[in-house]
C-alpha cells in the first residue's frame, strides 16, 4: 500500500470510529461550507479531506464498509486520478448510476441511520433526503458536531481571519443604505419581518465589502440578518477594523459575533417573526432553529400549533445583485480592457518563446499570465485556478497543472487555457485554445464547430422571460451534427468584482434552472469538446446582456441579445475556413476588429510595440 493510499485508508478508518459512536451507519460530506460557497475555506474543505478528490463540485459518503463519491462530467478524468482504490466513483447523471438518495436505500438496510451535518446542507436538500429515507424505512440524523471535525482533529486548518476591505462606490454605484433599503421593500412586499442573507458573495454585494477568507473570491465568512429596523452582520469581530467599522455605521448595520446568528434567528421566530430564508441557499440547520424558536412564545409558553416561522422564497439579493448597474457594467468593461492587454502581452510571448524552440511546462504558463495580469492595475488575484491543460490534459475540464507532474508545452502542442482575474473594478473569465505548430485536420474541424456554436450564441434574439437552458441547444448543435458534445454547462453569471460564478441565471442543458435571463445579467459563451487522452477544445467569452434593436416587438415584448465584454483574438490557425459560412466569417472579422480597436490604445500609451504588432496580425482578417 503506498503512502496516499495508507493516508486515505487512515482517515476513513478515523471517520468510521466516530460514526459508530455516534451511532450512524453513513454519513455525507457535501463540497458546501455553512454557507454553500462553491469553493470553501480550508477549514471547511471536508470533502477534499477525506477523499483527496480536490474538485469544486462533488459529494462523498461514508459508510461502514463503502467510500463513494457522486461528481459530474467536469470532473471524471481529474476524480478517477485523485481518489483511491478504497473509494468508488459515481458518475453523476450517466446511465445506471443512482443519485445518493436511492443509492442508501439501496445500499442500507431498513432502520439503519444516515448522518449529515445540517449546517452544510440547504433546506431543500435536506428535506428531500429525509423524506426519502423515512419512506423506505430509515432515519436522517442530523448531528450537532461534523463528524470529519473530529477525525481531522488538531490538523484541521482555523478559520481565516483576513481583513476586510471597501469595494470603491465608483464601481458599486450603490450605497449598502440604499440596498438594505431595497431589501426592506421586497420584504414588506412580500410579509417578511426578516431577511437571512447566507451566501457570502450576496453579504459582500450588500454591504460594498469585500474580503479574502476564500482563495480566489473576494468574501469573507459571515451572516446578515435585516429586519423592518436593524441590519446585523455576523463577523469575527477581528475583521472589522476602523475604517469598515465607519462605513458600516453610515449604514446602520450594527456588528455581533459570527457565532451569534443562529441565535438571532433562533429570537426573530420567538417574537413571532417570519423570516425570509431561501430554501435552495440557507441551510437546514438555519431553519432549524427559526422552529425551535417559533415553539416558544416570549414568555416560555409552548404553542400547540405554531404557525411557519419561514417564509421560503428565492433571495431577494440574487437576483439585485445578479442584474448589474451602470457603475458595475463599467467596472466589468473597464476589468476586461485591462485584461486584454495582459492576455495580449502573453499571448505574443508564449508564441513568440515557442516558435523560439524553447519548452515550456504548463505551471510556468500559469506563472507567467498571472504575472502579466499582476502588472495592470488593481489587480488583486485570479478569479479561479489557471487551467492550462497541453495536449490530454486539455481533455480534463477543470485541470490544475502541478509542479513534478505537469505536462510541457512545445511547438506540438494543442494547449487550452482558461483564467480569469480579480480586479477592484470587475471579475474575469476567459478560455483560448491554441496551437503552436500545425493541428490537425481533426482539431480543426472540432475547434471550427465549438467556434460556430459560441457565434450562434452570440448572435442570438430571444423575447424576454427566456431562460438560459432554451438557448443552451444553439451552442451545442454543430457539435451535435458531428456526433459530438460535451459534459458542462454553456455559460454562468459572473459577479461585478466578485465570484467569478454566480447565479440566479445559467445557461445549461439542465432544465431545472428555469430563471429568465435579463438585461444587465453578465454571463459566459463557452461551449467546448474534449477528446479523452487526446486534447481538449474550448472558447469562452463573457457577455452582458442587453435589450436588442428589434424591428418589431410583438406583443409588445422586449428582445434580447448580448454585448461582449472579453476582448481577446482567437486563433485563426484553429479554423477550417471551408466549413465557416460567410457570416461566420465575418462574426470572427467583426470581432477581432472590435478587439483591436479595444486594446490597441492602451498597447500604444504604453509603447508596447512588439505586443501592438502581434494583435494587429492576429486580430487581421479571415
Amino acid at each position: 500500500m503506498s503512502a496516499v493510499q495508507e493516508a486515505v485508508s487512515a482517515k476513513l478508518g478515523g471517520l468510521r470510529n466516530v460514526m459508530k459512536g455516534l451511532g450512524v451507519d453513513a454519513f455525507i460530506i457535501p463540497s458546501e461550507d455553512p454557507h454553500m460557497s462553491e469553493y470553501p475555506p480550508d477549514c471547511h474543505a471536508r470533502r477534499e479531506f477525506i477523499s483527496g478528490f480536490d474538485g469544486s463540485a462533488g459529494t462523498a459518503v461514508v459508510t461502514h464498509d463503502v467510500a463513494a463519491l457522486w461528481t459530474d462530467g467536469r470532473y471524471f478524468l481529474q476524480a478517477g486520478e485523485q481518489l483511491s482504490s478504497e473509494w468508488t466513483l459515481m458518475k453523476a447523471g450517466t446511465p445506471g448510476v443512482p443519485d445518493i438518495k436511492d443509492w442508501l436505500v439501496s445500499t442500507l438496510k431498513e432502520g439503519s441511520k444516515v448522518g449529515i451535518d445540517p449546517t452544510v446542507h440547504t433546506i431543500d436538500s435536506a428535506e428531500a433526503l429525509k423524506k426519502h429515507l423515512e419512506e423506505s424505512g430509515m432515519e436522517l440524523v442530523s448531528l450537532s458536531e461534523n463528524p470529519v471535525d473530529q477525525a481531522w482533529g488538531a490538523d484541521r486548518p482555523a478559520a481565516p481571519k483576513a481583513g476586510l476591505r471597501i469595494h470603491d462606490m465608483k464601481w458599486a454605484g450603490m450605497s449598502p443604505a440604499d440596498k438594505i433599503g431595497q431589501m426592506r421593500v421586497e420584504m414588506k412586499e412580500a410579509g417578511a419581518d426578516a431577511l437571512a442573507v447566507t451566501m457570502l458573495d450576496e453579504v459582500a454585494w450588500l454591504l460594498n465589502l469585500r474580503g479574502s477568507d476564500v482563495p480566489y473570491n473576494p468574501v469573507f465568512l459571515s451572516y446578515v440578518i435585516i429586519t423592518e429596523s436593524e441590519a446585523m452582520l455576523f463577523i469575527d469581530a477581528d475583521k472589522v477594523d476602523d475604517a469598515i467599522s465607519k462605513h458600516l455605521a453610515e449604514a446602520k448595520v450594527t456588528v455581533k459575533p459570527y457565532a451569534e446568528a443562529f441565535d438571532a434567528v433562533l429570537a426573530i421566530a420567538k417574537k413571532g417573526g417570519k423570516i425570509w430564508m431561501d430554501p435552495s441557499k440557507v441551510s437546514f440547520a438555519m431553519k432549524v432553529s427559526a422552529l425551535e424558536g417559533a415553539e416558544k412564545q416570549t414568555g416560555g409558553r409552548k404553542r400547540s400549533r405554531p404557525s411557519s416561522p419561514i417564509l421560503a422564497r428565492a433571495s431577494p439579493v440574487s437576483q439585485a445583485k445578479g442584474v448589474k448597474n451602470v457603475a458595475e457594467l463599467e467596472g466589468h468593461k473597464e476589468a476586461h480592457l485591462r485584461d486584454g492587454v495582459a492576455l495580449t502581452k502573453f499571448l505574443c510571448w508564449l508564441e513568440k518563446t515557442i516558435a523560439s524552440g524553447k519548452t515550456l511546462t504548463e505551471v510556468e504558463i500559469d506563472e507567467h499570465l498571472t504575472g502579466y495580469r499582476a502588472a495592470q492595475e488593481g489587480f488583486i488575484e485570479p478569479s479561479f485556478p489557471t487551467i492550462a491543460g497541453a495536449g490530454p490534459n486539455g481533455a480534463i475540464i477543470h485541470y490544475r497543472a502541478q509542479p513534478g507532474t505537469c505536462k510541457t508545452v512545445d511547438a506540438n502542442t494543442l494547449l487550452l487555457v482558461d483564467s480569469g482575474g480579480q480586479y477592484d473594478c470587475g471579475t474575469t473569465d476567459i478560455t483560448r485554445t491554441m496551437h503552436f505548430g500545425t493541428p490537425t485536420e481533426h482539431q480543426k474541424a472540432c475547434f471550427t464547430a465549438v467556434l460556430q456554436g459560441h457565434i450562434q450564441l452570440d448572435e442570438v434574439v430571444y423575447p424576454e422571460g427566456t431562460p438560459g437552458c432554451a438557448l443552451d441547444t444553439l451552442a451545442r448543435s454543430p457539435l451535435w451534427r458531428m456526433g459530438l458534445n460535451y459534459r458542462h454547462g454553456t455559460g454562468h453569471g459572473v459577479g461585478a468584482a466578485l465570484n467569478v460564478h454566480e447565479g440566479p441565471q445559467s445557461i445549461s442543458h439542465r432544465f431545472g434552472n428555469t430563471q429568465p435571463l435579463l438585461p444587465g445579467m453578465v454571463c459566459s459563451n463557452e461551449p467546448g469538446y474534449y477528446e479523452d487522452g487526446a486534447f481538449g477544445i474550448r472558447i469562452e467569452n463573457l457577455f452582458v446582456i442587453v435589450e436588442a434593436p428589434t424591428t418589431f416587438r410583438f406583443a409588445g415584448q422586449s428582445y434580447y441579445g448580448s454585448s461582449r465584454l472579453t476582448m481577446c483574438p482567437i486563433q485563426k490557425k484553429m479554423m477550417n475556413k471551408e466549413m465557416m459560412s460567410p457570416s461566420e466569417i465575418e462574426w470572427v472579422n467583426t470581432y477581432h476588429q472590435q478587439v483591436y480597436q479595444a486594446l490597441a490604445p492602451r498597447l500604444e500609451a504604453e509603447n508596447a510595440s512588439e505586443e501592438l504588432e502581434w494583435l494587429a496580425q492576429a486580430t487581421s482578417p479571415l
